[in-house]
């Protein structure tokens, strides 16, 4: 008969075991604990809620979104697709954001730049000289820890009483007499949402598209990028990741993206051995750079971005130089001195929609002016004038382009933001 072990003998077994294994070399990691909070009828399956306004991807525009939305009293949900909040900055890796400056003085500050900035001055980082004008574009980057930006994310959705909903997507919608009935789907959950808005902040403007409005998608796309890092530790902020360009990325649904990622994941491994260096440190998918667009009540075309054009219903600045990545390379067509270009709200709007906006790459500009919209600052400055444009739609009960434009900018100002033209 087996003799049975005591819960003593056997903790004394495993304390034995790791001082030998630590004797020999390997060192363990000491243990912290924390416990979680109990989610009411976390058994259930099918949940139904109510919300003012449903933020669909908690990436770089939808963060600031739905801090927004929650700043401005709106009741406030956030849906993402991946673990984690941040997008093309976290997940994807690109964790230099930009550009929040143009010609010595910053043009888009908001939440967006609250965020970024926290980050760096926690990390113990340095932020740029923005009254100094770089030689070249990219010098103005914002180096940030990009596991810190994810943490530092979900502390001010909390704060703002964003809730989060990871591992969920939309997976059919329907417009009703009060706004939108949402039916997200994630692993061992079924979830229901009554919102009176709807901000798509998919990247590729999925929500968009499955409502029915018209939307662009080049033949061709720009590659994706899969950062990873060979030989040497990857200091966050610091040291920057390598590039494996990812030709045909497409981030079109998740048979695309998967065939983007397991081609990114081969090409590296086969590099690894070549080179005969250790892998330390992996990004969790390709971060991509260009999908569908909306066909939106206003289109900004590249003559409109190039010529810094002040649109009558400007909510934002943005500034990057016209940017279009092919197999060949890229080259960086920069902006004339002076020029800033801006963002309308009518760009966000899908054309004929009611109580739905859009914010980031996927908003109304051809593929030129798409390709200098699309990087992060901008992003943030559309998703936090989505956010405020939504919060008061759904306060009066109306329809973002019914909302005063004069409420919505003063709004913007009153946190933090840069709004085109005079005040």
């Amino acid at each position: 008969m087996k003799e049975r072990t005591s819960p003593t003998d056997r903790r004394d077994f495993l304390q034995q075991s790791l001082l030998g294994t630590a004797g020999a070399g390997i060192a363990i990691a000491s243990s912290a604990h924390v416990t979680a909070a109990e989610i009411p009828d976390a058994a259930e399956p099918e949940i139904t809620q109510e919300v003012d306004v449903l933020v669909v991807g908690g990436g770089t525009a939808g963060i600031i979104a739905a801090i927004q939305a929650g700043r401005s009293g709106a009741k406030t949900l956030l849906i993402e697709r991946n673990a984690q909040l941040g997008g093309t900055t976290t997940t994807g890796g690109v964790a230099f954001p930009g550009l929040f400056d143009a010609w010595g003085k910053q043009v888009i500050a908001g939440i967006g730049w609250e965020l970024v900035k926290e980050c760096v001055e926690l990390d113990g980082g340095k932020l740029p000289n923005f009254a100094k004008v770089p030689q070249r574009h990219w010098m103005n980057q914002v180096h940030i820890n990009q596991f810190l930006y994810a943490l530092l994310a979900e502390e001010k959705c909390a704060e703002a009483g964003v809730q989060i909903a990871c591992y969920e997507f939309p997976g059919s919608l329907t417009a009703t007499g009060s706004g939108w009935q949402v039916d997200c789907v994630g692993f061992g959950t079924r979830r229901r949402v009554l919102c009176q808005q709807i901000i798509d902040c998919t990247g590729g403007a999925e929500v968009a598209g499955m409502a029915g409005f018209e939307r662009l998608h080049e033949d061709e796309r720009q590659p994706g990028s899969y950062l990873f890092k060979l030989g040497k530790p990857h200091e966050p902020a610091a040291t920057q990741l390598h590039r494996l360009y990812v030709h045909g990325a497409d981030s079109t649904n998740s048979r695309t993206v998967t065939e983007a990622n397991l081609t990114g994941r081969k090409a590296i491994l086969a590099k690894l051995r070549k080179d005969k260096q250790r892998l330390m440190h992996l990004q969790p998918e390709t971060g991509f750079r260009e999908s569908f667009r909306i066909v939106g009540e206003t289109m900004i075309t590249v003559n409109d971005y190039t010529s810094g054009r002040l649109f009558e219903d400007a909510i934002s600045n943005a500034f990057y130089p016209v940017d279009l990545h092919t197999k060949s390379g890229v080259k960086p067509k920069p902006l004339k001195p002076g020029t800033v270009p801006t963002i309308p709200l009518r760009a966000l709007v899908p054309k004929g929609s009611r109580n739905i906006l859009v914010a980031g790459r996927c908003l109304s500009s051809d593929r030129l002016a798409n390709s200098g919209l699309r990087v992060q600052a901008s992003c943030m400055g559309m998703g936090q004038a989505a956010g405020v444009a939504a919060a008061l739609a759904a306060k009066s009960g109306t329809t973002p382009l019914e909302v005063p434009l004069a409420e919505i900018r003063q709004t913007l100002r009153d946190h933090g933001q840069i709004v085109p033209g005079k005040a």
